[in-house]
């Protein structure tokens, strides 16, 4: 899932329609609030019919769906031709999907404003409406071309499965496409019932597997361009040091080495193939100036955490008087809990492909996750303007939020070499699994500090919850949209919206100055607030002498879709049911993204080695459009929120990252995956987020499965570092 991030700019209404006008061959566009102008398009002499921004159909009668979120294997492919394709009445066997250009008039995240990108778990979401649309105008074009050819009325003229027919006439999307761009748009192309639905709501095949599992797919990594000098950079040891003066005279002597430069962020060395510039990189000596660079432990860290948690932080909600409740509750439980620093690692390390025109534009090609911040830090690096940098976009291996952050560090790093060697070649910027564990960006380290009151009935009466930790958006150009009064949205999600029905509440927090550079990391602050909210939860039941389901269900008469699949998932993971000698269940719920989600562990010990067996899951994500889809990003979300959970974690010291590949810093590993139950609550609601909400139960529930068993109660991660075997 990638990043959290949604902007605080003005949304496209339900109502944003298509705008037209005919000339010599179609053109369309669409009108968004307060963009001013008209965003047209025309057929060209090719046969392709372009009804809009987002729908192409060839004289082959085969359907391109243009989509302007990145591909990173969470499905926006098959997720958004979907969409098209319903509205279309199109074969799924007849369309394509293909990456769309950069552009943040025509493909704007409609979540976020003027801005192209991909997070926030918002592609589906954002696009429900307006992809629909697409597909709805270009069948309305279709339909009114046959009529027009056949001499019927439109109403007698239907589409089913990509063939136009009226009685015993027919005719392909091909066949009618030069007659359809001759047709003036629709202004509000009306949408189907969805009781009429035949794609939506179904399991279509992906359209991404074949090329994905035959090795056709071609990956940012896969790409280069004649004559493209491969680089990698030198960084720095610890953050923040900067290069003082460096001797290149040994990695030039390296068979294949074609240069060395200073960029900002370090020396690259170019060389013909990547084993030559790594080997050169290798016989660099550089001397770096570490001057206010961060050198601290990560111990020293969490210590000056400790101590911040000690005094009252930036309030974030209150609600009540928590302190005066504290002081009069019958019993009042407190807890402590801590989080690392943690790493993205995605499969597919960052990469791009960078190269200068002779008139000072600038084409990438990457796997971008955020195609407007990396075209205006492109720009403003080269000193021209963002639409003179053209993006590709490619398939990425992965993300999880750390291809789309506001430097565009490996983006603007590509550009930077390539501006060194004054565009004399292409430049294929590639960071190694090392780089980014040791020098990449992190989600923050965390403490938590809790206190809860119960009265003497075992009633929730205060609840009081302080964050400390490095904010993701302050000094960003995103603070002065989604920070309000020094509070990061980021930090406090999960915490200052909690579910829970409780009179007096205090959330707050505090934003630590540190060093390492920090992004947001799938589910974002979720990850750890989700799990400070669900153990500390539990933990309360237990001390109401309260079964812990019971004591959720008490607590969210207000929030029925938390009620629901808090349920769905008791009920189907078998809640109060005995289990073998050995084995304990445990529960959590957690709102992210406008999705609830609820998970059910069962977990068993094995020669006091803890094993996560079963995982069950219930999901309230609206209308799954493609609900396998769905069950699979809940079971990655699971996958990965659980290797967080057990083992991963970030730790410094002396500023310098400890850990530097899959040895040392661990995701789930394929033989520890539980076995996981996906089950879709129905809604007709519009879709909401799925590529992060699975994520942020999985943790608690596994923790609060281990106190079951055992008695004892995790409240840091990882488990590992916590006397657990795992």
């Amino acid at each position: 899932m990638q990043p959290g991030f949604r902007f605080a700019l003005p949304q496209a209404s339900r109502r944003d329609v298509l705008r037209a006008a005919a000339a010599t061959g179609l053109i369309v566009g669409f009108q968004l609030p307060g963009r001013g102008a008209k965003l047209a398009y025309a057929a060209p002499a090719d046969g392709v019919f372009r009804p809009n921004a987002f729908v192409r159909i060839a004289p082959d009668n085969s359907v391109t769906v243009l989509i302007k979120h990145l591909e990173m294997g969470q499905g926006t492919y098959t997720g958004l031709t979907t969409l098209v394709a319903e509205e279309l009445d199109a074969d799924w066997a007849q369309t394509r999907a293909e990456h769309a250009p950069a552009d943040p008039l025509l493909y704007n995240n409609l979540m976020w404003g003027p801005a192209q990108g991909t997070g926030g778990s918002s592609s589906v979401a954002n696009s429900f409406e307006q992809l629909r649309k697409a597909g709805a105008a270009a069948r309305a074009m279709l339909v009114q071309a046959a009529a027009d050819k056949w001499g019927v009325p439109a109403s007698q003229v239907g589409v089913s499965k990509g063939v136009v027919s009226a009685g015993d006439r027919k005719a392909t999307f091909g066949e009618l496409a030069e007659a359809a761009a001759k047709v003036t748009p629709p202004k509000d192309p009306p949408l189907k019932d969805p009781k009429d639905f035949t794609l939506i709501g179904k399991p279509v095949p992906r359209l991404d597997s074949v090329e994905k599992t035959t090795g056709k797919a071609v990956y940012a990594m896969d790409f280069t361009l004649p004559g493209a000098l491969v680089a990698v950079v030198e960084r720095p040891p610890v953050f923040g040091a900067k290069v003082k003066a460096f001797d290149a005279s040994e990695a030039k002597k390296v068979p294949g080495v074609v240069d060395v430069v200073q960029i900002p962020r370090g020396v690259a060395v170019l060389a013909t193939g990547f084993w030559a510039a790594k080997r050169g990189r290798e016989a660099l000596d550089v001397t770096w100036d570490q001057t206010g660079a961060e050198v601290r432990d990560s111990g020293t860290l969490l210590d000056i955490y400790r101590g911040l948690g000690k005094a009252p932080g930036l309030p974030a909600w209150k609600d009540g008087d928590a302190d005066a409740a504290l002081g009069t509750a019958a019993k009042v439980v407190r807890a402590e809990f801590d989080f690392p620093y943690l790493a993205h690692t995605p499969m597919e390390p960052l990469n791009c492909v960078a190269k200068l025109a002779p008139d000072g534009s600038v084409d990438i090609w990457a796997g971008d996750q955020f195609q407007t911040g990396d075209q205006g830090n492109a720009a403003k690096l080269l000193g021209i303007k963002p639409d003179q940098v053209r993006i590709h976009t490619l398939y990425a291996g992965g993300s999880f939020g750390r291809r789309a952050n506001p430097e565009s560090d490996y983006i603007v790093e590509a550009v930077s070499i390539a501006k060194a060697i004054n565009g004399k070649a292409p430049v294929k910027l590639i960071w190694t699994r090392e780089d980014d564990v040791t020098g990449g960006r992190y989600r923050p380290m965390y403490h938590h500090v809790m206190a809860a009151g119960l009265d003497a009935q075992g009633k929730l009466v205060a609840w009081k919850h302080r964050i400390v930790g490095q904010s993701i958006l302050i000094g960003t150009p995103f603070e002065g949209m989604m920070v309000k009064g020094g509070i990061d949205a980021t930090s406090v999600e999960g915490a200052a919206n909690l579910p829970y029905a409780v009179p007096n509440v205090l959330v707050d927090v505090h934003n630590t100055d540190v060093g390492v550079p920090v992004l947001w990391w799938r589910s974002v602050g979720s990850t750890h607030n989700g799990f400070a909210t669900e153990v500390f939860i539990d933990e309360l039941a237990h001390a109401a002498g309260k079964d812990p389901y019971a004591f959720r269900r008490e607590l969210l008469g207000k929030h029925p879709r938390h009620l629901a699949v808090l349920d769905l998932a008791a009920e189907k993971a078998g809640w109060g049911k005995p289990l073998p000698a050995g084995r304990a269940r445990g529960i959590a719920v957690h709102e992210s993204f406008n999705s609830v989600v609820a998970q059910v562990v069962e977990l068993s010990m094995s020669g006091g080695r803890l094993k996560v067996e079963r995982v069950v899951c219930a999901v309230d994500c609206g209308l799954a459009v493609n609900p396998d889809v769905v069950r699979a990003q809940m079971e990655g979300g699971i996958g990965f929120g659980l290797g967080a959970a057990l083992g991963e974690a970030i730790t410094l010291a002396q500023g310098k990252v400890e850990q530097s590949n899959f040895h040392d810093y661990t995701p789930l590993r394929i033989d520890r995956m539980p076995d996981v139950e996906v089950h879709i609550v129905p809604s007709a609601a519009p879709p909401t987020g799925v590529g992060e909400p699975g994520v942020p139960p999985i943790a608690p529930a596994v923790s609060n499965a281990l106190f079951s068993l055992t008695g004892k109660r995790v409240r840091s991660l990882p488990f590992a570092t916590q006397g657990v075997e795992v």
